[in-house]
């Protein structure tokens, strides 16, 4: 299907269902995507992979540049963005200077657009870089994926390089201490590997345990709203969203829902 990639390391502000008006930064490269999960609902396509392959990054100092001048343009213009959005062509915390890169960003936001949140859209698979801990720390918006609380069914939809435990993963989000949040894609349907739907019963008891044992912030939920790698995957309706976010509200844990 159509998915698409980010060709700017700076681009938008665009509109984002979950986070307003947002001025996106993309540090992967800007031909093809570079990830360490291959999401079967992923808006950038599949991970490439055979001759072609990019692996050149942008430079801090570019990304820097970039966004200054983005920055300096929308304050000028009294249109700051909502919130800077770290997510673009795959995984933000696999560059190597992203704890340098989110001190700048700071950085540039307090001298142009003081009232801009600063977000970061991540798998959390990068929190063995104490680096990287430290930077999500300082970010308004540290947004941890986690989409489903049983091992199959997310090494499923997020084919992760390396296994992953679901219940390790969340563990890790205590480092934060309840000030991260945490997003959930919710589908079904077949992606290749079988058939999909992390909202049975079983797979929502399993998610709302882990979530509720974690107590984030807050939790967004979604489903798909973009074309998808995988041709044969269907939304959540909002009746069934809503009755997702129920079980985690009934936490005292707000959520968002977007359908």
């Amino acid at each position: 299907m159509a998915t698409f990639l980010f060709h700017q390391t700076v681009y938008g502000p665009i509109h984002s269902r979950r986070l307003g008006s947002s001025l996106g930064v993309n540090l992967l490269p800007e031909n093809n995507k570079w990830c360490n999960y291959n999401c079967i609902y992923c808006e950038c396509g599949w991970n490439p992979s055979g001759k072609g392959l990019q692996r050149s990054l942008p430079s801090r100092e570019q990304i820097r540049r970039d966004l200054e001048e983005a920055l300096k343009q929308l304050g000028r213009e009294g249109r700051c963005p909502d919130v800077i959005t770290f997510a673009g062509n795959g995984e933000p915390t696999l560059h190597p200077q992203f704890a340098e890169i989110i001190e700048d960003t700071i950085a540039l936001r307090d001298l142009y657009c003081t009232g801009t949140k600063v977000s970061v859209l991540t798998n959390a698979t990068e929190l063995h870089r104490p680096e990287v801990i430290k930077a999500l720390k300082r970010v308004d918006q540290n947004i941890l994926k986690l989409d489903s609380g049983i091992a199959e069914t997310l090494h499923r939809m997020n084919q992760p390089q390396k296994s992953i435990s679901p219940k390790a993963l969340a563990e890790q989000f205590r480092i934060f201490g309840g000030t991260e949040i945490i997003q959930t894609m919710f589908l079904k349907g077949d992606a290749g590997n079988g058939y999909i739907d992390n909202t049975t019963p079983e797979e929502l008891d399993a998610w709302e345990a882990l979530v509720a044992d974690v107590r984030p912030s807050m939790v967004m939920i979604y489903t798909i709203d973009r074309d998808t790698p995988a041709a044969n995957l269907e939304k959540i309706s909002p009746e069934a969203m809503e009755h997702i976010a129920d079980r985690i509200r009934k936490h005292g844990i707000p959520v968002q829902v977007s359908a």
